[in-house]
């Protein structure tokens, strides 16, 4: 290896490379799984008993059937009569169930229970049944509309396509409702159409992004509710309301619109429930309305990830007065999310979706003969079993023959343990053979009670064994690709280490010295950044210190503030010659600056610390940003008003510290002037959230957007030219006229100069328009974090072009400005979950 030569070294190089790539690969398409779907749509085959040849000719000949026979054959072999004739969908976006249920056996807050006086009414007559219904991360839209609709868990990178959602081409029933001929209107959240699209007869999409808007956005969803309830041409009417998840997103659970958004949700489902009941009396159908939510909202109204409070969405069923039961149920009952695909599939007479891994929700067929409750049981474990034998190839019929465990008393669920497969096979042979034992006494007029309640659980034990296990499937990665994609990347960072190695012996003599040279002298604040690397690397690989990540970034940006403290004040030299008075004054007064500036940025580090309280483990603890919305709002406006003013004079006072004052440094200070200003009037006039909606304060945004964008290309462009010809120009005329008495900062004006001089502009202007754009776009708790980021970026600047003798390396201050960027990321209440993603800045 010592001789290596150039083409192995290349060669080596590249085969690292290589392996590098494909560990890379291993580990992502491990840790982001892609699980497994059985194509194609279900048929009347989901009606018979699973065998080996399912659907190989059923689906071939059902596909030529219109759709009014097709719903004729479902029928027919369902052996079950649909228990509605229309359905209607009412999504409330982020609505949690505690807003409508209560939370462990609690009712709901006084206020949530005043602002939904109708809804609550039907909960306590049994008219609606309400139940808690648990969804999977990622707890953003389109995932659970796939999730409410086909009963399957989508993965992780699901959460990308909820920003570009693609049509929907797996099994679900708004593809089975079409296929029987169901006319299905739409009006809300435009992520149906783009999941669906060419499905809806009528529709009115709206955008889910604007979360400025809270009125607009559900008004073009009731203004077509009266015409649509005067129709009878539709079968499934879906109604999308964002406005409460967008209320979420703005103020938080605790928003002083929640209550009112809550009572227009409750006008709503009054004015459906109404018209429902008059159909009723008329003869004119029966129609069950359904209430449900895509994902709940954290405390700040924020949501994505998988806390109690993002996966508690809602799910209420609101029956036709002569369908409710009386039977009660507790308000803090649990399912599934995916529970609900399965039961409107049984009620409505529609094949299960194939990937379902949903449960029927029993009380929901309690209208039901014990025969046809059996029987959908009975549907929904044909459903899950057939999605057991794609996911366990050894359950398949052909290889592990079921009937071998059933013996001549018959199967007993005690007796069922084993393999995943002999465990399924046998708890599904349970049922299967009770529902047989039953359906023979009922045919011989037999009312054997206890025979059907033990039927019923041994379903529901098999159902409820699958469904869980299937849920855990589709989550579950693959270990053995993780572990090869780990070691390849070791490997191929072992390979490069030794090539590193192997060039670092080749070095000529001289070059190494000077290498020596510069690495020899390691600084303390050098030796704590590559420390610091190694701690933020270790820590990557626990999932606990990733929850707490910001600790680490917090600790990493203090102490390297101390430790450039403390090399500011090694820096004062007190014992010179009284000859060198002069420039030891100058070099105090420059130590005395950055010490100031570094005490500043560390005592803006403790404040921004505190100030939310991030991670997973400590959230309930109190902090700054809790106190002050506790205090009220009129505190958080004169911080937000007082913040953009302190931060566009401390651009314009960094600016011109500048010793080269040209007429163009003069533009861009205006031009700081104006923005902050036109930011400050769109504080004071537009502050109240439902007025921020109007045309006036998206012009005066506009304006904003243009003076920031127009300023910034052009003082990129144009600035590292000007500033060197203007300092050569003038430099020339003092040469030319006034060689004699030159002044010493016109002497001291260079090309190189000007030209460091044009980037320390562009630097001061790229974070003084940051911080006034992320004035509009944060929240308002956020306007101080933003300022303190603001006099912590200056500081370092300053203190970074100061430094004098005791310069420090350049990658140690890129390594400080890159903790620090780090921190600020995660003071402004940012986190590693969804959760903590503040979408109410979008469409600003």
């Amino acid at each position: 290896m010592s001789s290596i030569s150039c083409t192995k070294l290349t060669l080596f190089t590249i085969s690292a490379l290589i392996i590098q790539f494909i560990g890379l690969s291993l580990f992502v398409f491990a840790f982001f799984p892609v699980k497994p779907l059985l194509s194609g749509y279900s048929g009347s085959e989901s009606f018979r008993r699973p065998n080996c040849n399912d659907g190989v000719d059923a689906n071939r000949n059902e596909a030529t059937l219109p759709p009014d026979r097709r719903k004729f054959l479902y029928q027919e072999v369902s052996e079950m009569p649909p228990s509605y004739d229309r359905l209607i969908l009412m999504v409330i976006d982020g609505l949690p169930a505690e807003f409508v249920l209560g939370k462990k056996g609690q009712p709901p807050s006084k206020a949530f229970m005043e602002a939904m006086p109708y809804t609550q009414s039907l909960l306590a007559n049994g008219m609606a049944v309400g139940y808690h219904a648990v969804a999977a991360a990622p707890t953003v839209t389109m995932p659970r509309l796939k999730a409410m609709v086909s009963g399957a868990i989508g993965g992780f990178l699901d959460v990308a396509s909820n920003f570009n959602s693609q049509a929907y081409s797996d099994d679900n029933l708004i593809a089975q409702f079409f296929k029987i001929g169901w006319k299905m209107v739409m009006h809300g959240d435009n992520t149906w159409l783009k999941l669906f699209p060419g499905f809806f007869a009528r529709h009115d999409g709206v955008s889910s992004f604007f979360v400025k808007d809270t009125v607009q956005v559900d008004r073009n969803v009731s203004r077509h509710l009266g015409d649509e309830l005067s129709r009878d041409d539709w079968n499934l009417l879906i109604l999308h309301y964002l406005g409460l998840d967008h209320v979420g997103h703005i103020g938080g659970r605790s928003s002083a619109l929640m209550a009112s958004k809550l009572s227009e949700m409750d006008e709503v489902v009054r004015k459906i429930h109404t018209n429902i009941l008059q159909n009723l009396e008329n003869d004119q159908g029966r129609t069950l309305l359904v209430v449900v939510s895509d994902h709940g909202m954290t405390e700040n109204g924020n949501h994505g990830g998988s806390s109690y409070e993002e996966t508690d969405s809602l799910a209420l069923f609101i029956r036709p007065k002569n369908h409710a039961s009386g039977h009660t149920l507790s308000n803090h009952d649990t399912i599934f999310q995916v529970d609900i695909a399965p039961t409107l599939a049984l009620l409505f007479g529609v094949p299960i979706p194939k990937n379902n891994i949903g449960v029927l929700i029993s009380q929901m067929v309690d209208s039901l003969t014990d025969e046809q409750k059996l029987r959908a049981l009975q549907l929904n474990s044909w459903q899950l079993f057939r999605l057991l034998q794609a996911q366990l190839p050894d359950l398949s019929c052909r290889k592990l023959p079921c009937d071998s465990f059933i013996t001549d008393s018959g199967p007993t669920i005690s007796e069922c343990k084993g393999s995943k497969e002999k465990l399924f096979c046998c708890l599904y042979l349970n049922a299967a053979a009770l529902h047989d034992a039953w359906s023979a006494e009922v045919v011989i007029k037999s009312n054997n009670t206890e025979g059907y309640g033990t039927t019923v659980a041994a379903y529901h034990e098999f159902l409820s064994r699958a469904s869980e296990w299937l849920s855990h499937k589709a989550t579950d990665r693959p270990i053995s690709s993780l572990a090869f994609g780990v070691a390849a990347l070791i490997t191929s960072c072992l390979i490069l280490l030794k090539l590193l190695f192997v060039i670092h012996k080749k070095v000529p003599a001289q070059e190494i010295q000077d290498v020596d040279n510069y690495m020899k002298p390691w600084k303390l604040d050098e030796v704590f950044i590559l420390l610091g690397i190694l701690i933020l690397v270790i820590s990557m690989g626990s999932s606990s210190m990733i929850e707490e990540e910001h600790y680490i970034w917090h600790f990493l940006t203090s102490t390297i503030s101390l430790l450039f403290f403390r090399k500011a004040i090694q820096s004062f030299d007190l014992n010179k010659a009284v000859g060198d008075l002069i420039s030891v004054e100058k070099k105090n007064y420059t130590s005395g600056c950055q010490i100031s500036l570094l005490f500043l940025i560390l005592f803006c580090g403790r404040i921004l610390k505190g100030w939310h309280q991030g991670g997973v483990n400590w959230t309930n603890l109190p902090d700054i940003s809790s106190w002050l919305e506790q205090a009220g709002s009129q505190y958080i406006n004169l911080i937000q008003i007082a913040s953009c003013v302190i931060i566009f004079m401390l651009g314009i006072f960094v600016l011109f510290l500048l010793q080269s004052k040209t007429k163009v440094v003069m533009v861009i200070g205006l031009s700081f002037l104006m923005s902050g200003l036109l930011v400050l009037q769109h504080f004071m006039k537009h502050q109240n959230m439902s007025a921020s909606n109007n045309k006036d304060a998206t012009l005066s945004v506009q304006v904003l957007y243009a003076i920031l964008g127009i300023t910034t290309v052009t003082v990129v462009l144009v600035l590292p030219w000007v500033m060197p010809k203007n300092t050569h120009e003038k430099c020339s005329k003092w040469n030319l006229y006034m060689s004699a008495s030159v002044p010493t900062e016109i002497q001291n004006m260079t090309p190189i100069s000007a030209l460091k001089d044009s980037l320390y502009v562009i630097g001061c202007m790229y974070i003084t328009f940051w911080c006034l754009l992320q004035l509009l776009l944060q929240r308002p708790i956020n306007a101080m974090p933003l300022l303190l980021l603001n006099v912590q970026i200056l500081g370092y600047m300053l203190a970074f072009s100061s430094c004098g003798s005791h310069h420090n390396k350049q990658w140690v201050e890129i390594a400080a400005l890159y903790n620090l960027g780090m921190a600020g990321h995660f003071a402004l209440g940012n986190s590693n979950t969804l959760a903590t993603i503040d979408v109410a800045g979008a469409f600003i």
